[in-house]
């Protein structure tokens, strides 16, 4: 029997990440990682920068897994918005993301320890072009925000392994480009317009005409059903999902699915039978979730979800 241990969004606390390590039987030893179970992995599912005091410390920690071939990792929404921000569009000579207060402020904690031009910065920039933006094994699948079929077949067609080449990040960063849709769905979440002329007001009142696809409900037939972040889904019409909208649903028979970006409270729960999202706010006072997998197992069992806040 083996086992892989999924990691979801660490956001620069790398005590967190350090305690939840220990917890799960890892220990370092010099510059590697070794566990009592020689064939047990990891899977992290992205976003380990920002937020937290600590990015570099977790950058470490994942890479000494990695290259001890004990872990695997996925880009994450962060890890492509700091690879946009510090590329430069070689059509204009502008960031691909904009340098200005809000993604300033986003970025701080990571600019802190990697300035811009930096060579440190350059060095960690290059390990996450070569993240993938998906991994699939014969048991499971793991990504980021969301797992969208058509999407990944894309994404497959162009990419092989789920791997961005340099041109096809810089397309990834331009918003009239078809590129960015393909990976803006897998690293950050789909979206889907209402039709005319719904629309819904957000908790502060402004009217909104998208709404975030709960892209896990299997069994979503409406609107209604569909929709998150929504305070009141009677304002949204309860017709059937027009067939693009429910092509990015992700089936009930499908192979379990593991994935971060979403910032759930409470405990853990399944987001459906086949479907687990942990990440339940890491980066701020949240805990960091892990979910140990048993190879051979189809099945998701919350009991092997585990919280670890940072405190040994």
């Amino acid at each position: 029997m083996s086992i892989i241990d999924i990691i979801p969004d660490i956001h620069g606390q790398a005590e967190k990440l350090r305690v939840a390590l220990k917890n799960l039987g890892w220990r370092r030893n010099g510059t590697t990682w070794l566990h009592a179970e020689p064939n047990r992995q990891i899977v992290f599912l992205g976003d380990f920068i920002d937020r937290g005091p600590e990015n570099a410390a977790v950058i470490r920690i994942v890479r000494e897994l990695m290259d001890a071939g004990r872990a695997q990792a996925i880009m994450g929404n962060h890890e492509l918005n700091a690879l946009h921000f510090h590329t430069a569009d070689p059509e204009t000579g502008d960031p691909l993301r904009p340098h200005h207060d809000d993604n300033l402020a986003q970025h701080a904690s990571f600019l802190n320890e990697f300035p811009v031009g930096a060579s440190q910065t350059q060095d960690v920039l290059d390990w996450m072009r070569g993240l993938p933006l998906f991994i699939e094994t014969e048991e499971f699948r793991a990504v980021h925000a969301a797992w969208i079929q058509p999407a990944i077949d894309d994404l497959i067609q162009h990419t092989g392994t789920g791997v961005l080449t340099p041109e096809q990040l810089i397309w990834a960063g331009r918003k009239d480009d078809l590129f960015y849709g393909l990976v803006e769905a897998i690293a950050k979440g789909p979206e889907a317009r209402l039709p005319h002329p719904y629309y819904f007001k957000d908790k502060n009142g402004k009217n909104r005409h998208h709404i975030r696809v709960k892209w896990w409900n299997g069994d979503a037939k409406s609107w209604r059903q569909i929709a998150m972040s929504v305070p009141d889904v009677n304002q949204l019409p309860d017709d059937p999902l027009p067939d693009n909208v429910f092509a990015t649903i992700y089936p009930a028979g499908d192979k379990p699915v593991f994935f971060g970006h979403y910032w759930m409270s409470g405990e853990p729960e399944l987001q459906s039978a086949n479907a687990l999202c942990l990440d339940y706010s890491a980066g701020t006072d949240g805990p960091l979730v892990t979910y140990s997998y048993v190879a051979g197992s189809r099945e998701l069992i919350l009991e092997h979800a585990l919280l670890h806040w940072g405190i040994n």
